[in-house]
């Protein structure tokens, strides 16, 4: 599944070809995805001017001045600004086009994507009860509805939790994009055991934990995302981070510090790896 830095990349890689453009028409190829796709596509969304592109956690806002389309790209789906009168592929789900004479197009296999809509001045129910962002813009920690994404906040969030410390990190509500990926490196650089009890992490072990996830996304979309699966970013290149990763997937090699072999687990259902001598 694309996680936040292959859905920053996309929104990077979409904005200068379709901020200020104006929607022509929309074309369906079909009316649902995950969800239904809301009559406001069609009939809100053509004769619009898009004012921009804003991500929250891994979804992407298209916003104009009557509403914002709601993308997410769920396991498989890409968005990929082509010629109008580009072929058509299968599982070329919709079209949006463009007055450049380009189409915005979303391709999604496997259909757990979605596209919805949000009204001016609303915020939709997938988006309410999100934690911060972990990254700002500038990459100096993000807040959002009064929560600052540092070690603290993460400390006074885990308090009473016996959750192991990569599921409350994962938690959506704690902080939003850091998907199995990302935890796993972030709590290798960091020297936490992904099995450790969220509440038994100290303060000071949390401020690096926090450091950790914020170097290693910002690292993940310098270098274009990593490339699993699916993902590929809107100019077809892939991201470049799958060849950097130290734990993720590794199960039972080397650790890249100390050469003790990677421990393997289901850790909250999600494959975890690990090293049992650098992660306590």
């Amino acid at each position: 599944m694309p996680e936040l830095p292959e859905v920053e990349t996309t929104r990077r890689g979409l904005l200068p070809h379709v901020a200020g453009r104006r929607v022509e028409h929309v074309l369906l190829r079909r009316p649902d995805l995950r969800w239904p796709i809301p009559r406001e596509i069609e009939e809100l969304l053509p004769e619009q001017r898009i004012d921009g592109i804003r991500r929250r956690a891994k979804y992407l806002l298209l916003e104009t001045a009557a509403g914002s389309a709601l993308l997410h790209l769920g396991m498989s789906g890409s968005l990929r600004v082509l010629p109008g009168d580009a072929p058509v592929r299968a599982h070329d789900h919709v079209d949006i086009a463009l007055d450049s004479g380009r189409v915005l197009r979303f391709n999604d296999p496997r259909r757990f994507g979605c596209l919805l809509w949000q009204a001016p001045g609303e915020t939709h129910e997938l988006l309410a009860g999100l934690g911060p962002e972990p990254l700002a813009d500038d990459f100096d920690g993000a807040a959002f509805d009064g929560a600052a994404f540092d070690g603290d906040y993460l400390f006074a969030r885990s308090r009473g939790r016996s959750a192991p410390v990569k599921a409350f990190l994962m938690d959506q509500s704690v902080v939003v994009g850091v998907g199995n990926i990302y935890a796993a490196e972030a709590l290798f650089m960091a020297g936490i055991s992904p099995l450790r009890e969220a509440g038994k992490v100290s303060r000071a072990r949390y401020a690096a934990l926090a450091d950790a996830v914020r170097a290693i996304l910002g690292h993940a979309i310098a270098r274009g995302g990593t490339t699993l699966r699916d993902f590929i970013s809107p100019d077809g290149a892939p991201g470049y981070f799958e060849q950097e990763l130290l734990v993720y997937g590794r199960g039972g090699e080397p650790c890249p510090r100390c050469g003790r072999a990677l421990k393997q687990a289901l850790v909250g259902q999600r494959a975890s790896v690990w090293c049992g001598h650098c992660q306590r």
